[in-house]
């Protein structure tokens, strides 16, 4: 049921990836590329079945495409996800074979790290295709998005702020993070240094013990965080947490994090809006990480990105005025304005089908 499943979902290509020797069981997801080569990580997860893999990928691929339609990239959306236990399944040839996989696309489709990888993981990709992002400074690439993916979280908080409370005063309030990893503690030491209260929970208790013992941070149960009395709901893990089973416990009065696809339904953004509550729409809000790494594509240059970090305050700020306006919940207003941008430039471009040369300015390969 393929052809059925991408149809509804508006997919261009869906890519299945298999070697044995390696070990790997992979799948590419090309959503759209009407903006340009479709951007989006690399996902390692130990999925319970193929179809979870392939609605995983599927999902995040379509999500990817808003995320860089609204940032203002000249990118569509992609996602690729490997079945496999990321702390005892990864090998050098593992991820070699995925980069041959990636070049074979000849540019349609570009990955970078995501949930389960990390840099290191991207070197070996990194050997066998140039259509890689997030690669190490070393190769004159721009190296772990995950502090640029946490800045830009506090630009989506501190519109969302200033919004509903009229101020930016990211001290002021108190926060549940839910998961302290790579982007959430990040984002957790930039809450702590403007003096924030912050709750924090993990299934990674080491990472939870360090944010209490290094930045002050208060430990709560991972089921316990929905209950926490917090200003601000910030889920920072996997997605899917504001559902109907916690969005009653959730007190919180804004939701801002960087975790992907954070509404486990639409109904539940309408029942967001419905109750007063301040969504700051994820793919706005976690756009860092993907505006950071993009900039490799024409030469990379760290004082501009952390410029356009800057970007993702005003484009939450204009999603906000849209919902307010037009009385529709800011999950709505997010994808109006991307799919307003795509349709725009859609009526003067084709779909893109791979560049076949070099980008990549100022890179280098190590064989």
């Amino acid at each position: 049921m393929i052809f059925e499943t991408i149809a509804k979902t508006g997919h261009e290509e869906v890519v299945f990836c298999h070697n044995k020797d390696a070990g790997l069981k992979a799948i590419i997801a090309i959503h759209n590329t009407v903006l340009g080569p479709a951007l989006g990580g690399l996902r390692m997860w130990p999925y319970k079945t193929e179809q979870e893999a392939v609605n995983d990928v599927l999902r995040l691929s379509r999500g990817m495409t808003f995320k860089n339609a609204v940032a203002g990239l000249n990118l569509g959306g992609g996602k690729a996800v490997i079945i496999g236990d990321p702390s005892k399944d990864k090998s050098e040839a593992l991820f070699r074979a995925f980069g041959r996989f990636v070049n074979s696309l000849n540019g349609r489709y570009i990955t970078a790290e995501d949930v389960g990888i990390d840099v290191n993981d991207m070197e070996y990709v990194f050997r066998e295709t140039e259509y890689v992002t997030g690669v190490h400074q070393v190769h004159g690439g721009s190296g772990d998005p995950s502090p640029f993916t946490a800045y830009g979280t506090l630009q989506g908080l501190m519109a969302a702020l200033q919004f509903k409370h009229g101020n930016e005063d990211v001290g002021k309030y108190s926060y549940a993070v839910q998961g302290c990893g790579h982007v959430g503690g990040e984002f957790i030491k930039l809450l702590r240094e403007q003096g924030a209260k912050v709750f924090v929970t993990d299934i990674n208790k080491d990472a939870v013990q360090r944010c209490v013992d290094e930045l002050g941070c208060e430990a709560v149960g991972l089921d316990e965080i929905y209950d926490v009395d917090a200003d601000v709901y910030s889920p920072c893990a996997l997605g899917g947490t504001v559902n109907e089973q916690t969005i009653d416990r959730i007190k919180a009065k804004i939701i801002c994090g960087a975790a992907n696809n954070q509404l486990a339904t639409d109904e539940i953004g309408d029942e967001l809006q419905k109750r007063g509550v301040l969504y700051a729409p994820d793919y706005a809000v976690n756009a860092g990480g993907v505006m950071n790494v993009s900039l490799e594509i024409d030469g990379y240059n760290r004082e501009r990105a952390m410029r356009m970090m800057r970007t993702i305050y005003y484009n939450l700020g204009r999603i906000f005025e849209i919902s307010k306006t037009e009385g529709i919940p800011t999950y709505l207003a997010a994808d109006r304005l991307a799919e307003e941008r795509i349709s725009a430039i859609g009526k003067i471009k084709l779909p893109h089908m791979g560049n076949g040369g070099t980008r990549f300015q100022g890179r280098m390969r190590g064989q």
